[in-house]
């Protein structure tokens, strides 16, 4: 296969051949947006590269010599296009990164949303046709605590890790696409790997068993009834809150007990509606207006260790997310 060449943005679009495969370049958009999320941390940032990828692709089709190829030759382009991008941004983060754990009296600051790791709707990296492991292994692969730590690893550390480990590159191919040697990146790989730590193998994609169903169904009961104590009932000793873009994050069931009764409270009467994120049980949080009608506040996602939650991350940024989750900004009433 041919190395791929830099594209000019101001080459003009090849003439589309109803004959080309076009579907078979968007066959790959949700197994792209993974990877693209993970190198970036942010949804809309791993739309629109993964939207120059497929231009790119489009452009220079006949440099894939098979269609057993097409998929690493996509991640090829798509990597390259992601490693553009950080060149001019810096990596996302999350508030347990930045400072220790603050008291529920702090005060509010906040940082642009483009600073903070963002959350991904499971339907968007969820390849077509995926069976059962597969479904597993992707939500692995997009857990907020995984992207996260992809964040802290320099941008082609970052980038040999994935394409090896997650897209299954050769180490060789890998080289390649990252313009550089093969010992390179098996240093490279060994740095992230210790980096890591192990924190992909220990985040479960897996369904929620049983329990774990009912201890989401009574934590949207507590929190739409709004009832504190109860859903520190639901909370792992330790447990975890955070809402960016405010820096501020607590740890410990009491610290979130005194949020949720003091700072907290103008979430009584609010609207759960279930959906899925980064590989975990999430909830787009509509707060009750004075004007009868539902607002967007958040996107809940909830990370259970054993019978427990382990953490509660709201995502403040609406106007961003919710698109992403095909979500309106307001609803009328209850039931849409």
């Amino acid at each position: 296969m041919a190395a791929i060449d830099p594209i000019d943005p101001t080459e003009p679009n090849a003439p589309i051949d109803p004959g080309d495969p076009i579907g078979a370049l968007e066959a790959h958009r949700q197994a792209l947006t993974g990877h693209c999320y993970r190198m970036l941390g942010s949804v809309a940032d791993a739309d629109d590269a993964v939207q120059e990828t497929l231009v790119r692709a489009w452009r220079h089709r006949d440099q894939v010599d098979d269609e057993a190829a097409l998929a690493g030759w996509l991640h090829r382009i798509a990597t390259n296009v992601c490693l553009t991008a950080l060149a001019q941004r810096q990596r996302r983060l999350r508030p347990m990164s930045l400072a220790p754990a603050g008291t529920p009296h702090d005060p509010l600051s906040t940082r642009p949303a483009r600073e903070w790791l963002e959350p991904i709707p499971d339907a968007r990296v969820m390849p077509m046709a995926a069976d059962p492991h597969e479904r597993v292994r992707v939500r692995e692969r997009v857990r907020l605590a995984f992207v996260t730590a992809l964040q802290h690893l320099p941008p082609k550390q970052r980038a040999a890790l994935l394409l090896v480990e997650v897209v299954g590159l050769s180490a060789d191919e890998t080289a390649t696409t990252l313009e550089t040697t093969v010992p390179s990146v098996n240093s490279a790989l060994q740095r992230a790997r210790a980096k890591l730590g192990g924190l992909g193998e220990a985040a479960s994609g897996a369904p929620l068993s049983a329990s774990q169903i009912g201890l989401v169904e009574r934590f949207v009961s507590a929190f739409e009834d709004y009832d504190p104590d109860e859903l520190c009932a639901l909370m792992h000793e330790d447990a975890v809150l955070s809402m960016p873009p405010y820096d501020l994050w607590l740890r410990g069931r009491e610290s979130l007990r005194e949020w949720f009764r003091l700072r907290g409270g103008g979430c009584a009467g609010s609207l759960l509606v279930p959906t899925r994120a980064s590989g975990s049980p999430a909830f787009l949080h509509y707060r009750a207006g004075d004007d009868g009608a539902y607002h967007a506040w958040a996107v809940i996602v909830l990370e259970l260790r054993g019978e427990r939650i382990a953490e509660m991350a709201n995502f403040l940024d609406v106007e961003s997310l919710f698109p992403a989750f095909e979500a309106p900004l307001v609803r009328t009433t209850r039931d849409g």
